[in-house]
């Protein structure tokens, strides 16, 4: 018997290439696909504000690195020595005031320069809750503050689709090229309760598939179903039981790869995988002549993929390799 029913996604007509930049934003979902794709050399710009979940945050981060906002101390607030922002993520926050306007300020600055050359932009919306403070904004990330600061709310399909609509238009404007990539995270925000992950589930797919139908240029990737109708099982997640684990990532990768990734880089990026698992190896005995061959071995190697594709940047491989010539 089959105790499992595959989904089969189909190639996109349109297919990323090795050598395309791509800005991804969003939900803690997005790290994974990043990790991989900074693993296989793509040229990646990740969360210019940090991890984001709610639609509205991520137009509202995307809007302020093309509009070239500039945070002041007006922007941030202490808590127990921390300065930070509530349009930040927590790894963008310091002890040091100006040390955390830096980060947040270069990081936004840098962004809108990629978004300018940018092929791809993929966005991953996890929530369509948001948290408001007493003046009306949304909270991008509440850090820690007591949940009495805010207000909870459900945004309506009808905001949702009006801030991306004019994000998109936006986008187009900066960079006529850029192709978008929507995906839902499977990430299940259960902190807000079942029925409560569910209803803003459902707005978030059928707010993306209108925006899908509408533009051009604009693609669905089903990592949501993938891991919530297809591996459908408590074994794909971490302990909580609300991130997908190891198993169900790689699996979201494999068919992310296959859908949207054009079969020449496929071809370079199998190339590039046997030099990361020799990158990663690590001898019993580093001195003998066995890892030296080794060393010389996947230097060759290193070498010929280097020439073949001269804009790879294999220069962390290169060093790694060349540790034989030097002994």
């Amino acid at each position: 018997m089959d105790f499992r029913m595959p989904m089969m996604v189909r190639p996109s007509e349109v297919q990323i290439n090795l050598r395309d930049p791509i800005l991804l934003t969003g939900s803690c979902f997005t790290d994974h696909i990043t990790q991989k794709l900074r693993q296989n050399l793509f040229s990646v710009f990740e969360n210019p504000s940090g991890i984001l979940f709610n639609p509205a945050s991520i137009v509202s981060c995307l809007l302020d690195c093309l509009n070239g906002r500039q945070w002041t101390n007006d922007d941030l607030f202490e808590s127990e020595g921390i300065w930070q922002s509530f349009d930040f993520h927590g790894r963008f926050a310091s002890t040091d005031p100006d040390k955390a306007l830096h980060m947040m300020n270069a990081s936004h600055t840098e962004a809108r320069r990629f978004l300018g050359d940018a092929k791809w932009l993929i966005l991953t919306l996890g929530s369509a809750w948001v948290y408001r403070l007493p003046d009306g904004k949304v909270a991008a990330n509440c850090h820690k503050v007591p949940a009495n600061r805010f207000t909870k709310k459900l945004l309506t399909p009808e905001d949702m689709l009006a801030a991306l609509d004019n994000l998109i238009h936006r986008l187009r404007h900066h960079n006529p090229g850029l192709r978008i990539i929507f995906t839902v995270s499977p990430v299940r925000h259960l902190r807000e309760g079942f029925i409560e992950n569910n209803r803003s589930k459902a707005a978030l797919i059928g707010v993306v598939h209108h925006l899908v139908d509408k533009f051009d240029g604009l693609h669905y990737f089903p990592a949501y179903e993938l891991v919530i109708d297809d591996l459908r099982d408590y074994r794909f997640f971490a302990e909580d039981m609300v991130h997908p684990n190891y198993l169900a990532t790689g699996y979201v990768w494999d068919h992310f790869m296959a859908s949207l990734i054009d079969e020449p880089s496929r071809a370079i990026m199998e190339e590039v995988n046997k030099l990361n698992a020799a990158l990663a190896h690590r001898p019993m005995q580093p001195d003998s002549s066995a890892h030296r061959e080794f060393l010389v071995r996947h230097l060759e190697m290193a070498r010929s993929v280097s020439d073949k594709h001269p804009w790879l940047n294999l220069e962390s491989h290169l060093t790694y390799f060349s540790g034989a010539t030097n002994s």
